[in-house]
């Protein structure tokens, strides 16, 4: 976006809200082009090329007359004098000659965009003529909407603040459905999408010449709830977006009024049938409510196992056969808690600075309930996949495990846990884990890894998908490098 903000950030005469006012018009000026069966640019004075072209938008509802992207690029030499023009007497110009592009012959109009009484920029409209005909109803009404709506951006009428920006999925477009309102929210044109969209909610007459608050209302007779916003976006009065349902049909509604420097003269109200997306969404929720209520049920589940295993160790005679229950029964807790983590959110990642804060602690004083080992922390690990949070948080369990039993038995010292993300040479993120400690360091010769060891190094080059080594830490004590990329696998 360095091609449109960069112009505008460097034009001292802006006032408050005028670069957010043209980003604004970029954002909702697909709907223009449909309407206007044309090609829209959006040009801003430049120094050294007259003006250049921060934005181009392609209409859906036919053709495109520009297949090259001029974005960035100076203005023609033909169009420079008619865009000069409207920028001088703010109001919109049509060339009297006709313009060529790629053999195509077009019409081309210039309207500037004028807010507080100073042109902003100019919107050019490419309309292409070869394939001129007698021009339907439909393309009729949606020529006039264009105008009217490019009319009001050199009153400074449109886009509107109150405008929705959200992009909400099943937003209504053009091609959609379009009605045309007059002042009093009669209906004075229905696409036929519009007809068929009001169809499938149970109204079987024309809607042309009726009132469309008085459809709506008469649609929605035998519902208690609905939109606070539904009688000024049928009517046309706000800007706004709402929606209807019934019969088993959601039907998104957004309204557009068009007004003059007097009054309001009617308005648009675009619809569209979101029924098949509103019924996915509420699958996706109920989907999600059953997945976090299936992990809280296996948190509970496997907290409940290591209660068991805390009540068998405390009856065991021997210490080994209570070493070995404890492991179980911490590993077990470490899989219960990131089962929590996800139980309480619908995302596809975990803050696992959280989760393994309250972790790392506990690691550390379950391995070392007679030892004093303090635990220090550094870096972040940030958002992560949820399918890495249980092998991760399973990895640095044991690694902590591992360096109070072996690196610091029988003396007092530190275990730290340090996190790094960086980028790798394909730009691909990685993340760094370090497991270090000050204690006796790797021994000289080697020994065998016992089952917490082999559980780590499974994990990690098995389900992370990453590499693990252990070396002498500087300054003394053991340093264990974990590297994860967390590209999406």
């Amino acid at each position: 976006m360095a091609i449109f903000t960069d112009p505008i950030r460097e034009h001292a005469d802006f006032g408050p809200g005028d670069a957010e006012w043209l980003h604004l018009l970029v954002g909702d000026w697909q709907m223009v082009a449909d309407l206007a069966f044309a090609d829209l640019a959006l040009w801003f004075p430049h120094p050294e090329f007259g003006y250049v072209a921060l934005a181009h938008v392609r209409p859906s509802t036919t053709h495109t007359v520009f297949h090259a992207d001029f974005v960035g690029e100076g203005i023609r030499s033909d169009l420079q004098p008619l865009v000069d023009k409207a920028w001088e007497s703010r109001t919109i110009e049509r060339s009297n000659e006709t313009n060529w592009s790629s053999d195509m012959a077009l019409r081309v109009e210039a309207v500037p965009m004028v807010r507080n009484g100073r042109t902003l920029a100019i919107v050019t409209t490419h309309m292409d003529l070869s394939s001129s005909r007698m021009p339907s109803r439909l393309e009729l009404t949606y020529r006039q909407c264009a105008y009217d709506l490019l009319r009001m951006g050199t009153l400074g009428l449109w886009p509107d603040f109150a405008s929705p920006t959200g992009s909400r999925r099943g937003a209504p477009r053009v091609g959609d459905g379009l009605i045309r309102l007059d002042a009093e929210g009669i209906v004075q044109y229905a696409s036929p999408n519009g007809v068929s969209a009001f169809r499938r909610l149970g109204d079987g007459e024309s809607l042309e010449g009726r009132s469309l608050a008085e459809v709506t209302a008469g649609l929605l007779k035998d519902r208690r709830l609905v939109d606070e916003t539904l009688p000024l976006v049928v009517t046309g009065r706000m800007p706004w977006r709402s929606e209807i349902e019934s019969r088993g049909v959601s039907l998104s509604l957004r309204a557009i009024p068009l007004r003059d420097e007097q009054q309001r003269f009617g308005a648009l109200v675009l619809c569209r049938d979101v029924s098949e997306l509103r019924r996915r969404e509420m699958e996706l929720v109920t989907k999600d409510a059953t997945i976090r209520e299936i992990h809280h049920r296996v948190k509970n589940n496997l907290q409940t196992v290591a209660a068991l295993l805390r009540m068998q160790s405390r009856r065991m005679v021997s210490d080994e056969a209570k070493q070995g229950l404890e492991q179980a029964m911490r590993r077990v807790a470490t899989i219960a808690l990131v089962h929590e983590t996800l139980s309480q959110g619908l995302t596809q990642s975990v803050d696992f600075d959280e989760l393994i804060g309250r972790q790392f602690r506990l690691s550390a004083e379950v391995a070392s309930p007679s030892q004093q080992v303090k635990t220090a922390r550094s870096g972040l690990f940030g958002e992560l996949p949820s399918d890495f949070a249980t092998p991760l948080a399973l990895v640095i369990n044991e690694l902590v495990a591992n360096a109070v039993e072996h690196g610091l038995e029988g003396r007092t010292g530190t275990v730290w846990l340090i996190a790094d993300r960086s980028e790798s040479e394909d730009g691909d993120e990685l993340l760094t884990v370090t497991v270090a400690d000050d204690g006796v360091g790797i021994p000289a010769t080697p020994y065998v890894e016992g089952l917490g060891l082999q559980i780590v190094r499974t994990l990690v080059t098995s389900e992370l998908g990453g590499s693990i080594q252990w070396s002498a830490r500087e300054g003394g004590g053991t340093a264990v490098q974990i590297v994860l990329s967390l590209a999406p696998r």
